[in-house]
């Protein structure tokens, strides 16, 4: 029957509650009387889900190297339990790795993987980038689901070396396979990987190699098998399903016996850029005086070269870093192999009228604006410690510290307090590269076998081809480039209309000298910081001594001796790592 209801006197918000509520009733018998009929016509079923047995599949241990733009991501880790506006990278290789069934996490699905959750996958990192920086050569070690046919032995296969290979995590285990609830990542008994002679070889100075019966006829097959051509094409496959700006770019099918992404990593490249002119410089006759012998915008490489070297050898930097006093951190020496700042090319195109006479430096600086880099080598880095670094050599490159200042702030003793400081902004940092030498190379040459995207013969698409790796880095590339070209054609616009620069006037009454001065920290405008009050003038922090010991008594020990000797375990947390293993 028709509805008789007469809406004439309604409200336009009730008309409107009444249109939604007939439009869900009509929905409703639309689905209950045609959808049953459109499924008796479909003669296809919906296929159920296969059901995917991971003890049929061998797994091994390898290396990922991977690239990352950071900018729109909250760092590398992913802490369990803390939300963060943006993801983490760990969460993107976490949710393709389940996708793609390279891994069997407990309790999870390939469609949802639930938390984040790395045990039984024998998982490593080597680099803890924080939120928005880059890596270019970050490395993981994982285990993962191989191609390679199970063995059908049913004794063990290793000889006399069995009990050395248990010891480093390499030995065969059947806890995978016998509990459907274990994490199924895990070795395979009596099952075959290649694994590369040890970093650390007086680890097994006494004990030997695993040694492998060559005339067990029952594993031929799997010895026929080719460990890189007959294998999952891992980043191939990894890069369809991860973000266009988290690449894998190379594999180690083989890492050494002791291999840890982390503790094997004896060597950390980092690259912080940044143009010159730092930002946006004034006109000369525009300016209200200033506070330095440096025109304003522009650094000098020169002196910021020279700070850098002294950066190198083996150093205290508490000064030059974040405490972070729930590690309760008592050694800060780290040793820095290089530290220079470096030209990348010229980058001038559009922006070439930097180079006028109205806004260069005296002398002037040709093909402006130019772009560097602080390249910076070391065993590892502390908490924020390269962003420390990069913002005093920026307060020399402005002129508004010596070079000098660098060996006051690495003398702890006479300084072991740090001054109050801001360090240097995030999106241009960089880890370039990951290195894993043996302990007896002086040179520290990556000693890993590294398989780039590509390089497999009859694979050379996966690099150049169509949705290749260096199509989608393109398509990353193209829109930022475009971007960058855009706001710079604007810029160069702008500056050519109007009158020209000397007849250009300014009506601010500030007396010369006295104006806010601008500092740079790497971001895209400088701070207005007022008048500039030198580092080793600033207020101080506490000593490191101090901040672990009230972390210690707020946490309720009685001092942070105390928390050392028993605190860690009723904490549930690790106690500081060695040297060399902290990072960024």
């Amino acid at each position: 029957m028709a509805d008789k209801t007469d809406y004439s006197a309604w409200s336009q918000e009730n008309l409107i509650q009444r249109v939604t509520q007939l439009e869900k009733e009509l929905h409703s018998k639309y689905k209950s009387t045609l959808l049953p009929t459109s499924v008796e016509k479909s003669s296809k079923k919906a296929r159920p889900e296969k059901t995917f047995d991971p003890s049929k599949y061998s797994t091994r241990l390898i290396a990922l190297k991977f690239a990352y733009l950071g900018k729109k991501y909250n760092g590398f880790e992913y802490h369990a339990g803390h939300e963060t506006p943006l993801p983490t990278i760990e969460e993107e290789l976490w949710k393709a790795f389940n996708k793609a069934r390279l891994i069997f996490p407990k309790g999870s699905s390939p469609l949802d993987p639930g938390e984040v959750n790395w045990e039984g996958c024998e998982y490593s990192k080597c680099g803890r980038t924080d939120k928005g920086v880059s890596a270019f050569g970050q490395v993981i070690g994982i285990r993962v689901r191989s191609n390679r046919p199970l063995g059908k032995h049913k004794e063990s296969v290793l000889g006399d070396g069995e009990e050395t290979a248990g010891k480093l995590e390499h030995a065969s285990s059947a806890e995978a396979i016998s509990d459907p609830e274990a994490f199924n990542t895990l070795p395979r008994e009596h099952a075959m990987e290649l694994a590369s002679p040890p970093l650390q070889p007086t680890r097994l100075e006494e004990d030997g190699f695993p040694q492998l019966d060559s005339d067990e006829s029952d594993i031929e097959e799997t010895l026929n098998f080719d460990p890189i051509t007959d294998e999952i094409q891992y980043a191939t496959l990894l890069n369809r399903l991860l973000p266009p700006d988290i690449r894998i770019l190379a594999w180690c099918p083989a890492p050494p016996l002791d291999f840890s992404a982390r503790f094997s990593c004896r060597e950390r490249r980092y690259r912080y850029f940044f143009t010159q002119p730092a930002f946006n410089p004034t006109p000369h006759n525009l300016e209200q005086g200033t506070t330095t012998r440096i025109k304003d915008g522009w650094l000098d490489i020169d002196a910021m070269k020279e700070a850098a070297k002294l950066f190198e050898g083996l150093h205290d930097f508490r000064n030059f870093c974040k405490v972070d006093s729930s590690k309760q951190i008592e050694n800060f020496e780290r040793r820095i192999f290089h530290a220079d700042i470096v030209e990348v090319e010229d980058q001038s195109g559009e922006m070439a009228f930097m180079n006028g006479p109205d806004l260069a430096p005296t002398p002037p600086i040709t093909g402006s604006p130019k772009v560097y880099t602080f390249d910076l080598h070391g065993s590892a880095f502390l908490w924020h410690q390269v962003r420390c670094m990069v913002s005093v050599l920026f307060l020399v490159g402005q002129g508004l510290e010596a070079p000098s200042i660098i060996s006051e702030l690495l003398d702890v003793k006479k300084n072991p307090r740090r001054p109050l400081y801001e360090m240097a902004t995030d999106t241009p940092l960089v880890l370039w590269d990951c290195i894993f030498p043996s302990e007896d190379d002086a040179e520290r040459k990556d000693a890993l076998v590294w398989h780039y995207v590509g390089d497999q013969p009859g694979f050379g698409d996966t690099k150049y081809g169509t949705q290749g790796l260096m199509d989608n880095l393109w398509e990353v590339w193209k829109e930022r480039k475009i971007d960058e070209m855009l706001a710079g054609s604007l810029m160069g616009v702008v500056a050519k209309q109007g009158l020209p620069i000397p007849l250009l006037s300014s009506n601010v009454t500030e007396r010369r000298g006295v104006r806010s001065q601008k500092v740079f920290d790497g971001g895209n405008v400088p701070r207005l910081q007022g008048r500039y009050t030198p580092v080793m003038k600033k207020p101080r922090l506490e000593t490191v001594e101090a901040i672990n010991e009230k972390y210690a008594i707020k946490k309720g020990f009685e001092s942070a001796e105390d928390l050392k000797i028993q605190g860690f375990r009723r904490l549930n947390l690790k106690p500081q790592p060695p040297i060399d293993t902290l990072d960024e």
